[in-house]
């Protein structure tokens, strides 16, 4: 789920399109939380699942959604050639077959990838799934009229920089080979090893051409997983889901698709449904939600009743937040004053005003602390957990300004616990121990995204944070990092500026690799090789804590998504 990238352009929020949390070695809950609380603990069959979330399912078309691992609610009735694993922690970040047989299989330099399906797909009518649909639904993708999801495609593919879709170009991408009705080829511009997770993203979703309604297909799509869309109501306030009778487990080792039907309820307050959580009543009891945390005030009121906190999931996203510099704005274009600003920070006190040690944990990385992304150790500024105003004092006095200095801080006034006052608050306290003078500059959350977003309006000294599309290294540091992704007339997302072509070729170098554990490895030690530039200080990870309602069982969260997997839940 993570900010919008030059290669990605969506905020983080609900897969990766939802705004929240990532941390150290991730976990879920304990095997009793997994279980559910009190009765039989075996998941079952059967029953209504009802889903409360604040942000409405809009855009409910597989061309249109920014996800990875298929999403949440996406993934019940969107099937894609790959997907994310349904397990507890760190084993859920593998990416696994999902229509196809296997996660790919690469050309000798990964410029070329072949999929195979597998035999017995079929659509909710009856009718089969074949790979032409799925070229297909990756080519309408492309029209600007159902624009929205990840455009990797458009960079990747041969060819594809230009494309706009079937239904201006009904020749579709030559990248795209459909040799018989179960196999698809890639053809792409460079090496990517990574391939395999892109393939999870639901523009992966077959869409059967002859259903193919443009913009209002939305309204129902073709279901290629364990339920389809019955109901679509206030685009995506109201979705409503039942069995798709031709799906088979047989085909599908990923999904449980234990309740028979359910109910997606949006546009609901975060405390009503923290609240409706807790109570459990009635329809509630079997009800979850994919999108709203528990604030500080709410967990400290949960952790003291043994029944709620039984019933709090959590979980752990690759999610960073951060300080951004502009290292062409004085006095930052001193690698002495961000060293020193990097020294002088406190990050308990950070990650008290982001909620605490439960909601938030302390970070010296830009990687999150999950092996997947490579995650590497190592604090170029050490300053222990309070910060060193000595030390930052030292290092400004060399940089000339031994009186110390004044700075502005830009941030959001979005109520996020990120960006946000409390966060800027907390850093201007800290860097007034050493000598810097902090003032804030609090803007509206979509005035402070422009002005950080554009090399034009760039401030000097802000509050940032990141999410990645999958769980490596690559969709993490390339955007914030690799100078080709400099965007000057545009939304940019190198805060930095760097343009550093030892760091470029190792990117090009790494994207090369068909064996994630060894890119992983590499992934890490260049994000040691950046830290040492002080272009960022990290300051925290952020932690998922949700309540799911006490008839729910089964309960399984991933270091995908760092979120309850609603494929895999049972009601009573």
């Amino acid at each position: 789920m993570r900010q919008p990238s030059v290669i990605a352009r969506r905020v983080a929020a609900a897969s990766v399109s939802l705004v929240v949390a990532a941390g150290a070695a991730a976990c879920g809950p304990k095997d009793s939380d997994a279980k559910g609380s009190g009765g039989d603990s075996t998941p079952h069959k059967g029953g209504t699942l009802t889903v409360l979330n604040s942000e409405p399912q809009t855009d409910f078309d597989p061309a249109r959604l920014y996800t990875s691992g298929g999403g949440n609610v996406p993934s019940l009735v969107f099937r894609t050639l790959t997907t994310r694993n349904r397990e507890n922690g760190a084993a859920g970040s593998k990416v696994v077959p999902d229509l196809a047989t296997d996660t790919g299989r690469p050309d000798k330099d990964a410029t070329v990838w072949t999929y195979t399906l597998k035999k017995g797909l079929k659509y909710e009518d009856g009718t089969p799934i074949t790979s032409a649909d799925i070229k297909y639904g990756i080519e309408r993708s492309f029209a600007p009229e159902l624009s929205g999801g990840a455009p990797y495609l458009r960079d990747w593919l041969v060819g594809a920089a230009d494309y706009q879709g079937p239904y201006k170009d009904k020749k579709g991408l030559s990248a795209i080979e459909t040799p018989d009705a179960r196999t698809i080829v890639f053809h792409l511009n460079k090496p990517e090893g990574e391939f395999p997770f892109l393939a999870t993203q639901t523009q992966f979703t077959p869409v059967p051409k002859s259903k193919d309604n443009g913009t209002k297909y939305e309204e129902h799509p073709i279901s290629s997983g364990p339920y389809k869309v019955v109901k679509n109501e206030n685009d995506g306030e109201h979705v409503l889901l039942t069995r798709n009778k031709y799906w088979s487990a047989a085909t599908d080792d990923e999904r449980k698709a234990y309740p028979d039907t359910v109910d997606v309820l949006s546009g609901l307050d975060s405390s009503v449904i923290n609240q409706r959580l807790s109570a459990s009543q009635g329809v509630d009891a079997a009800a979850v939600t994919t999108d709203t945390n528990l604030g500080p005030a709410e967990l400290a009121k949960v952790s003291g009743d043994k029944e709620l906190a039984a019933r709090v999931g959590t979980g752990h996203f690759g999610y960073t937040n951060y300080i951004a510099f502009n290292p062409t704005v004085k006095p930052f274009d001193n690698p002495k004053v961000r060293q020193a600003i990097a020294y002088a920070v406190d990050r308990s006190s950070v990650v008290n005003a982001a909620g605490g040690s439960s909601l938030a944990e302390p970070a010296t990385t830009f990687l999150p602390n999950q092996k997947s992304f490579g995650h590497t150790p190592y604090d170029p500024f050490p300053a222990g957990a309070s910060g060193n105003p000595a030390k930052a004092k030292e290092l400004l006095a060399q940089a000339g300004y031994k009186s110390g200095l004044t700075i502005t801080l830009t941030h959001s006034n979005a109520k996020n616990f990120e960006t946000s006052p409390e966060i800027a608050t907390a850093v201007q306290d800290a860097l007034k121990k050493a000598g810097i003078t902090v003032k804030l500059q609090g803007l509206e959350d979509n005035d402070y995204k422009d002005k950080i977003h554009s090399v034009k309006t760039e401030p000097g000294f802000f509050l940032a944070h990141w999410g990645a599309d999958w769980p490596s290294g690559g969709p993490f540091l390339a955007p914030i990092f690799d100078g080709r992704q400099i965007v000057k007339d545009g939304a940019n997302f190198n805060t930095g500026l760097l343009d550093d072509k030892s760091v470029n070729d190792e990117i090009d170098a790494i994207n090369k690799l068909t064996d994630l554990d060894a890119a992983a490895q590499r992934w890490g030690a260049l994000d040691k090789k950046i830290g040492e530039k002080a272009l960022v200080v990290p300051l925290f990870h952020p932690v998922y804590k949700r309540l799911y309602g006490s008839d729910v069982k089964h309960i399984v969260i991933s270091d995908w998504t760092g979120v309850l997997d609603i494929s895999q839940v049972a009601v009573k």
